[in-house]
């Protein structure tokens, strides 16, 4: 029982893939990254993150450093105060196994963090009442290229427009590709209200 995941219901922002790869391992949670600096420039993944911390708030999870410090600055200065929960890690030497020196900075990063530190530091935010099969999401249909090339939004001359009315339906960019729009509704809204947004904007 002490090794399922527990269920964190607010999304957590990350700087990379080894540090959501980390905290998927131990929590059954909506985790994005901010591909490191690649945040500053990806109107895509800023628009995501703000729809995320509209919804109810983000947990910003980053390294210790002056990189991790650096970004967790420049997301406070573009999203509501009171939507994000700052979580920091403690400051612990050493380096990544899969590192072959220690950082600049000589700390572990997120993705270094053990299960119990991780756990102990996420603790306000856990779902008690959930467990690592994660039902919600499992019973949840998630939205797809398929439903995406069905519904006329790729593959045909009018997928571009159609997918920028419904982007701006829903407050996201407008020139985003299919695979970043696909990706934002599934975390930001769901397939039952894409579904809903489609009929009212396409078939009625």
């Amino acid at each position: 029982m002490e090794n399922k995941k527990k269920r964190i219901r607010l999304p957590i922002i990350v700087e990379g893939r080894y540090d959501k790869s980390t905290l998927s391992s131990v929590f059954s949670a909506t985790v994005i990254t901010t591909e490191g600096f690649g945040i500053f420039n990806s109107g895509e993944k800023r628009a995501l993150i703000k729809k995320l911390a509209e919804r109810g708030g983000i947990i910003l999870l980053t390294d210790s450093d002056g990189g991790g410090k650096q970004i967790r600055s420049y997301l406070s200065g573009i999203l509501p105060k009171d939507k994000i929960f700052h979580v920091y890690i403690p400051r612990i030497e050493g380096k990544e196994r899969r590192k072959k020196s220690a950082s600049k900075a000589g700390f572990l990063g997120v993705e270094g963090m053990s299960r119990a530190v991780l756990e102990k530091v996420l603790a306000p935010f856990i779902d008690e009442g959930a467990c690592s099969e994660n039902k919600i999401n499992k019973s949840s249909k998630m939205l797809t290229k398929l439903d995406f090339y069905n519904d006329g939004l790729s593959g045909t001359d009018m997928a571009s427009e159609r997918r920028k009315k419904l982007a701006e339906h829903f407050g996201f960019p407008t020139d985003m590709s299919a695979n970043a729009l696909i990706e934002a509704l599934n975390i930001a809204v769901g397939y039952d209200v894409y579904r809903e947004a489609y009929r009212t904007l396409f078939l009625e």
